[in-house]
């Protein structure tokens, strides 16, 4: 089965109507390109095998691109959103866990969270994998760097699904369940065999998922940009975190202490800065 139809059954298959990328669409939108240009060869009278559309091609930069654009921004912001309130969920207590079950109308139980949160990340999988589909199509018809800079410019603008920190958080929040599953000797259900911590020979952590033959996601744990909390706009990773704590405490205080030391020295560092250029000097 073409991957196209299989994305399209996907998406369709899904209880909630879910932003999705536009194949279909953005096919169209490429093979008028290809028609386009042949017929401009034609008529030239120059041959149009083993060519491509030109730098800057109308059709495709003026379509193709702003299409896909609002399609993956669509798409991240859903993810981020469901991910969000999943793992609120997950960590909240008391009183306010009460009134999160009652105000979404859910039932507060560990499988239905694992699959729903199993489900959001295969959303997030499939739709990085309709993304890399078709811009390697464009890529075939197109001999110009709009293609990667159009990679470029979705990550800058984070909605590079992948990269997503609610994807590493769902990960951890995964593992964080089933291995409280196995701790407290429930059976727990066949989800996410695939997704696991692993750490190197220097026993840096990673996460690794596997869902698809044509995906495997491996996450580097060890940048401290994501992982800090230090930057405006960034996330605290409270899922990781208690993996990370849980399953490698040496190495995680070990990488707090020395992130505080360098947070303590950036901002001396900055502060003399401040008071230099203050008395002038």
């Amino acid at each position: 089965m073409k991957f196209c139809k299989k994305y399209q059954e996907y998406m369709q298959a899904q209880e909630k109507e879910l932003p999705g990328v536009g194949l279909k669409k953005l096919k169209k939108i490429l093979k008028k390109c290809r028609r386009d240009f042949e017929s401009h060869q034609e008529l030239e009278g120059s041959p149009s095998a083993a060519q491509h559309c030109p730098h800057h091609c109308p059709v495709c930069d003026g379509t193709f691109f702003p299409s896909l654009l609002n399609e993956m921004s669509a798409v991240v912001g859903c993810f981020n959103e469901r991910a969000q309130k999943l793992l609120e969920l997950h960590l909240a207590s008391g009183f306010r866990k009460y009134f999160i079950w009652c105000k979404g109308k859910l039932q507060g139980n560990h499988v239905a969270l694992m699959q729903e949160g199993k489900d959001l990340v295969t959303y997030a999988l499939i739709n990085a994998i309709a993304v890399r589909k078709i811009l390697k199509k464009y890529d075939k018809i197109h001999y110009s760097n709009q293609g990667q800079a159009f990679r470029s410019q979705a990550q800058s603008m984070h909605i590079e699904i992948l990269q997503s920190p609610w994807l590493c958080e769902l990960m951890a929040f995964h593992i964080n369940l089933r291995n409280t599953k196995v701790k407290s000797k429930k059976k727990a259900p066949a989800l996410f065999e695939g997704c696991s911590l692993t750490f190197d020979d220097d026993d840096k952590p990673s996460l690794s998922c596997e869902l698809f033959d044509s995906v495997k996601l491996d996450i580097d744990l060890t940048c401290s940009i994501c992982l800090t909390g230090v930057y405006e706009g960034a996330l605290h990773l409270e899922e990781l975190n208690i993996l990370l704590s849980q399953s490698c405490a040496e190495y995680w205080e070990q990488r707090l202490q020395s992130e505080r030391l360098e947070r303590i020295r950036q901002a001396k560092q900055h502060w003399e800065y401040q008071c230099r250029a203050f008395m002038g000097v």
